[in-house]
C-alpha cells in the first residue's frame, strides 16, 4: 500500500463551508474535529466548533481554554493541575519574609515579596515566613514558603510593632537568615521593617523593585530615579518586585521558636481602628468595592446597600455613560485598576476592559441574571437572581449581624 497521504478536496471544502447541508454530518463523522489541512498545506481551524450552548440558547466561548475541544458541551469541572512538590530538608541558609497579611491573607504585594525571596533562596536555601496571630490563608504552599513560623499571642494583636520586633529578633537569633524581606507598604510592613533595621543595626534598602545577584535597585527621587546599591541584609521591597511563585508547590513546614519571647512594656497604646467613610476611600486603595452595572435597576437601593455593607462604590463604563455614577468611579482598563480584597459586581456582564481592571482583586462575587456572562465565569462566587432582591437580602443580613454583635457586646 502506498504511503502517500491522499486528500479529499471536496471534503475539505465542505468542512470549510458551514452552510453546506453536509457540513454538520461531516463534523460529527470526524468526531467534531476542529482542525484540517487546507489546500495550501496550512492547518486550518474552525472557530465555530469552540464553545458551548448556554442555558438561554446562546453560544458562549470559554476564554480560559478549559472547555476547548469538548464537542460543544460544558465540562463538569476544570481540570486540577497538581504542581510538583519541592522540599528542602537541610537548607544551607534561610531567607526570612514577614508578609503584611492584610485581612489574614496573603496580598498580591506579599506574593511578589515571596517570589523575590524564592529567587534569592535558589535551590540551596529555604524561605521562612513569619506570620503574627491567626490567619485565614490556605495557600502558603503554592506561594513558595518552605518553613512557616506562626507567632501567636494577644500581645501581637492590633498595632504592636515593639512586641513584634522582639519576636523577629528572637527568630533572627535562632534561624540567622541571610536576608530579611518586608513589604515597603503602608499596611505595617514599612514601619516594622525600619524598626527591625534600627534594632539590628542594619541599613535597609527601601522601595526595592529589582534584585540581581549582589545588587539591588530601589526607587528614589519621588519615584523618578533608580538607586543602585549592594544587596543588604534587610530589604524593604515595593510591589511587583518579582514574579509570584506559580509553577511549584512547597512544603510550608511549621516551625517554632526555641524560647519564649520576652514581653515588652509597650510605650504605644493601641486605641483600635478609626472608622473611615468608604465613600472617601480612593478605589485603587479600597478593600471592599460594591460595583454596579447595566443590570442595576434601583440605584437608590444600590447606594443604600453600599452604606449598609460599608463598601466603596464602583461602576462599569455603561453605568457611568448612562449618568448613574461619576466618571471617577469607573472600574476597568479605561477607568481605575482596583486591587480590592472583595469585589462585588452587581449586574455587570464583564467586558474585557472591566475584567482587566479587576484582574488583581482577591475575591470576586458576581450577582447577575445571565449565568453565561463573562463576569460569572471570572467570579469566585456567583449568585444568579434579581439584583434588587439580593441587595435587600444582603442589607437585612448585615443589619442582623450588627444587632447580634451589639447584643453580644452588651
Amino acid at each position: 500500500m502506498s504511503d502517500i497521504i491522499r486528500r479529499d478536496p471536496r471534503a475539505e471544502w465542505i468542512a470549510r463551508n458551514r452552510l453546506h447541508p453536509l457540513h454538520a454530518a461531516m463534523q460529527s463523522a470526524q468526531g467534531g474535529e476542529t482542525r484540517w489541512m487546507g489546500p495550501n498545506g496550512v492547518v486550518r481551524k474552525n472557530p465555530h466548533a469552540v464553545g458551548f450552548i448556554g442555558p438561554n440558547g446562546v453560544k458562549r466561548i470559554d476564554r480560559s481554554g478549559g472547555q476547548q475541544g469538548t464537542g460543544g458541551k460544558r465540562s463538569s469541572a476544570p481540570e486540577v493541575v497538581q504542581l510538583p512538590l519541592v522540599t528542602v530538608e537541610q537548607p544551607a541558609f534561610f531567607i526570612a519574609v514577614v508578609p503584611d497579611m492584610v485581612g489574614g491573607r496573603l496580598s498580591s504585594h506579599d506574593r511578589d515579596l515571596l517570589g523575590l525571596a524564592r529567587k534569592l533562596a535558589g535551590s540551596d536555601g529555604a524561605v521562612l515566613a513569619v506570620v503574627f496571630g491567626e490567619h485565614k490563608e490556605s495557600a502558603f504552599d503554592t506561594a513558595g514558603i518552605d518553613r512557616l513560623l506562626q507567632v501567636e499571642g494577644n500581645e501581637y494583636d492590633g498595632y504592636a510593632p515593639e512586641q513584634r520586633v522582639l519576636a523577629l529578633r528572637s527568630a533572627n537569633s535562632q534561624f540567622a537568615p541571610r536576608h530579611w524581606l518586608l513589604p515597603d507598604s503602608r499596611s505595617g510592613g514599612g514601619e516594622l521593617g525600619r524598626r527591625l533595621a534600627a534594632s539590628l543595626g542594619e541599613r535597609p534598602a527601601t522601595r526595592v523593585w529589582q534584585a540581581e545577584g549582589e545588587r539591588c535597585v530601589g526607587r528614589a527621587g519621588a519615584g523618578q530615579q533608580d538607586l543602585h546599591r549592594e544587596l543588604p541584609r534587610l530589604i524593604l521591597a515595593a510591589a511587583e518586585c518579582a514574579e509570584p511563585v506559580s509553577e511549584t508547590r512547597h512544603e510550608a513546614r511549621a516551625v517554632e521558636l526555641d524560647s519564649s519571647v520576652a514581653r515588652n512594656i509597650p510605650r504605644i497604646e493601641d486605641l483600635g481602628p478609626v472608622a473611615v467613610d468608604p465613600a472617601q476611600i480612593p478605589m485603587a486603595e479600597a478593600e471592599f468595592i460594591l460595583s454596579g452595572g447595566n443590570g442595576v435597576k434601583d440605584w437608590d437601593l444600590f447606594h443604600r446597600a453600599a452604606v449598609a455593607l460599608g463598601a466603596t462604590e464602583g461602576a462599569s463604563r455603561v453605568a457611568v455613560d448612562d449618568g448613574h455614577m461619576p466618571r471617577a468611579r469607573q472600574v476597568g482598563a479605561t477607568g481605575t485598576w482596583v486591587t480590592a480584597r472583595v469585589y462585588l459586581a452587581v449586574g455587570i456582564s464583564g467586558a474585557i476592559q472591566h475584567l482587566q481592571g479587576i484582574g488583581s482583586c482577591d475575591k470576586v462575587v458576581a450577582i447577575n441574571l445571565d449565568p453565561g456572562c463573562d463576569m460569572i465565569k471570572r467570579a469566585d462566587l456567583s449568585v444568579i437572581g434579581d439584583s434588587t432582591a439580593i441587595l435587600k437580602a444582603l442589607m437585612a443580613l448585615a443589619e442582623a449581624h450588627r444587632n447580634g454583635a451589639a447584643r453580644d457586646a452588651a
